[in-house]
């Protein structure tokens, strides 16, 4: 099946593509595109006010697309470290879990200085989260604020079995109301993985009404129309990062 999203360039793909060529004919390089061409500069400010919250959305979808396909983009890491060193412009913030296999910038394929990222387990906003969440838009620009949670999650399979642990404990214990709200027909252990992730999406579904409960900062520039709010599931199998609001 022919993936047509990961064929239509996002207008950050775009934006790159021509400081790029920019760049090559600067120097004498050939004129033309190719997959594998390596994307230097980093977000500049122009670049990402241009830039609409639906346009971040998408060109995270896209981003996405690319990586499922195995068709990257070639980052130089090194130069987009130094072309942000007087300055950041990211586009969004996300706010993700600490499970090694699930790191959102990779998955997006987003390169140095377009996310800011915070990690925790079961991506649950504590107010040290939020409060960076509200310098990342209110101060610094970011236009998306994105929760992304993904299957087989070990905070959510240990909320649902009553694990304790220290100050894991707590952390937890903020997972347990998605459990009851969950609704599934089934084993609701954590055993059963189809519960597990159903009740990591719902965690994630709340974890977005926490937010504007919690900042009315947050509240305020998504009322106004300056930022948007969107949740995600990330797949472990297969690879997909499932938008939705």
């Amino acid at each position: 099946m022919t993936d047509h999203t990961a064929a239509k360039p996002s207008r950050r793909t775009l934006l790159k593509a021509t400081t790029a060529c920019s760049l090559l004919a600067m120097t004498g390089i050939a004129g033309f595109m190719t997959p594998s061409l390596s994307f230097a500069a980093a977000m500049t400010r122009a670049q990402r006010d241009a830039m609409t919250p639906d346009d971040i959305i998408q060109s995270f979808k896209q981003g996405n697309a690319r990586f499922r396909a195995g068709k990257m983009l070639r980052h130089d890491y090194l130069a987009q470290k130094q072309a942000s060193q007087a300055g950041q412009y990211p586009g969004a913030v996300i706010l993700s879990c600490i499970d090694s296999r699930a790191p959102a910038e990779i998955l997006l394929d987003a390169g140095i200085g377009e996310t800011f990222n915070c990690r925790v387990a079961g991506n649950i906003p504590s107010a040290d989260i939020l409060g960076s969440m509200e310098f990342a838009c209110a101060l610094a620009g970011a236009k998306v604020v994105l929760v992304m949670g993904h299957s087989s999650c070990g905070a959510v399979r240990g909320a649902i079995d009553n694990a304790e642990l220290g100050n894991l404990t707590g952390l937890l214990n903020m997972i347990k109301p998605a459990i009851a709200r969950t609704e599934y027909e089934g084993e609701r252990s954590g055993k059963n993985y189809g519960f597990v992730d159903a009740v990591a999406k719902t965690n994630v579904i709340m974890t977005l009404e926490d937010i504007r409960k919690k900042s009315p900062v947050l509240k305020a520039l998504e009322d106004e129309g300056k930022i948007k709010l969107v949740g995600s599931m990330y797949h472990l199998v297969g690879g997909k990062v499932e938008f939705f609001s």
